[in-house]
């Protein structure tokens, strides 16, 4: 060996004493490891026999054939008839450091938006997140138990790659009676959330370079999605009919990213001749709409409005859906709805792409779905939130003081609310410092620069109790807060 018996043994000796949960044997192949790597043991060196190693360490020969058969498994020894000797690696570069080197991602993800935080419970005010303590958790649990009792052990492999097939029927007959789409099962693919539904439709409808029209402000996912796949961003600025799309002011998208039922965040509903024209302009173009149905369920005034997939036979509109707002978001089962002439053209890629999983919540969801228990949930929190809504609205006109206009449509879980030159960054910070978390408005625009700003203020999640006490503390941090650069 190169270094004395003494220092040998007395490494080893050290690392049987510092060894912890770990055993004798590990604790054997960890010492050597690390000190063939540091080069305290040089290459070739011959290691003493087994039996010596053992009666030096007072341990059982197995014990150290074991530590000593992995490190030659690895590569790290080198055993013959003669013993071990110590295998000679690739020696590192003498300008490589220690220390962790700084690793640069692709330039395209530095246009990412910035990710939000999400609590766990989740803090008063937050966008999107629904009443989960109404959930029928006693319910589910049976559900979940009786998939179980029924399928056992059959529900531990894979399943198929575009989700179970009950829960897909059973998501085609609803939307078909609430949504006006009239599809089958084999129309639908099961996702984990409407993100990943998002990025599925990324991959099997464009190519890097391509352009994509967001709505601005507009559902920062979507963003995330597109740049990540490599489209070029086109924000679309909202009004009170949804998307203000020119065919000569901007170019020619293959996706459009729209919310046409209830934007996110300004809450506006897309007028229908918005609509036809966006339909007729996709059609014109080779582009596909993707329609993200967020907040359809709760429509507090008059008729549920009609899906876009649901308004031209053959429309080029992949539609999105998900059960994270109107149950609970650590379910994690989306879905996507598209025309029956694209679900045949992509099922080769879905197989590839996708493996399923979740069959238990799945089937679960399916008897939720089926059994009724799913349209007596969403009535319940329709008339929760449509309860919510006016208290909060109420809570504004009493205790925010400060200059705002409040948007949010007739439906939804949030209100947003704009007020004109604050640094509603700066007032989003302070306000979780009070177990508050609204988001800042200008964090949906593509320019924060050019941006409206405001709140946007949930109330899925938030007691009524605690609406007068919040928005008195966000009036509070709003006076105190500087103006945005660049405004007076």
């Amino acid at each position: 060996m190169n270094i004395p018996d003494d220092a040998f043994y007395g490494l080893l000796e050290k690392a049987i004493a510092e060894r912890g949960n770990e055993t004798l044997a590990r604790a054997i192949y960890h010492a050597l490891r690390s000190a063939i790597l540091t080069h305290q043991l040089k290459a070739q060196s011959r290691l003493p026999g087994s039996r010596t190693l053992a009666q030096q360490l007072l341990l059982s020969r197995n014990t150290v054939n074991a530590a000593l058969d992995q490190l030659t498994t690895e590569g790290y020894l080198l055993r013959d008839r003669q013993g071990s000797r110590v295998a000679t690696l690739p020696t590192a570069r003498d300008d490589v450091s220690a220390t962790v080197q700084s690793v640069d991602l692709p330039p395209r993800f530095s246009q990412l938006p910035h990710g939000t935080r999400r609590d766990s419970p989740a803090l008063a005010f937050t966008p999107g997140t629904p009443a989960v303590n109404y959930f029928p958790l006693p319910l589910w649990r049976r559900l979940l138990d009786r998939v179980l009792r029924e399928e056992g052990h059959a529900l531990l492999g894979y399943g198929e790659s575009a989700g179970e097939q009950p829960l897909r029927e059973a998501i085609a007959r609803h939307l078909t009676l609430s949504r006006g789409i009239q599809c089958d099962a084999r129309q639908v693919i099961i996702t984990e959330g409407a993100l990943e539904g998002l990025n599925l439709c990324t991959q099997l409808l464009s190519e890097s370079g391509q352009t994509a029209w967001v709505e601005n402000p507009g559902y920062s996912g979507a963003r995330s999605a597109f740049v990540s796949r490599g489209l070029q961003i086109q924000g679309i600025d909202v009004d009170d009919e949804g998307m203000q799309f020119s065919t000569q002011s901007h170019p020619s998208p293959r996706l459009i990213f729209t919310s046409p039922s209830h934007q996110f965040p300004l809450g506006s509903l897309m007028s229908a001749a918005r609509r036809m024209a966006l339909l007729q302009f996709a059609h014109e173009h080779g582009a596909w709409i993707i329609e993200d149905d967020y907040d359809s369920e709760f429509r507090y005034s008059g008729e549920p409005i009609p899906a876009m997939l649901g308004m031209q036979p053959s429309a080029p509109v992949v539609y999105l859906g998900t059960f994270s707002k109107t149950l609970f978001p650590s379910l994690r089962i989306g879905f996507v709805v598209m025309p029956e002439a694209l679900a045949k053209a992509v099922q080769p890629a879905i197989h590839a792409l996708l493996r399923g999983g979740h069959r238990t919540e799945q089937r679960a969801l399916a008897l939720f779905i089926e059994e009724g228990y799913y349209a007596r949930h969403l009535a319940a929190m329709r008339r929760l939130y449509r309860k919510r809504q006016g208290q909060l609205r109420d809570a504004l006109s009493q205790a925010l003081t400060v200059p705002h206009r409040v948007s949010g449509g007739e439906g939804g879980m949030h209100l947003t609310v704009q007020i004109p030159g604050i640094d509603d960054s700066w007032v989003a910070h302070q306000a979780r410092l009070h177990q508050l978390a609204p988001a800042a408005l200008s964090h949906y625009y593509l320019d924060q620069a050019q941006s409206k700003t405001g709140l946007v203020l949930g109330y899925g999640n938030t007691s009524a109790s605690r609406f007068i006490t919040g928005i008195q503390t966000l009036n509070n941090l709003i006076a105190a807060a500087p103006s945005r650069r660049g405004q007076g």
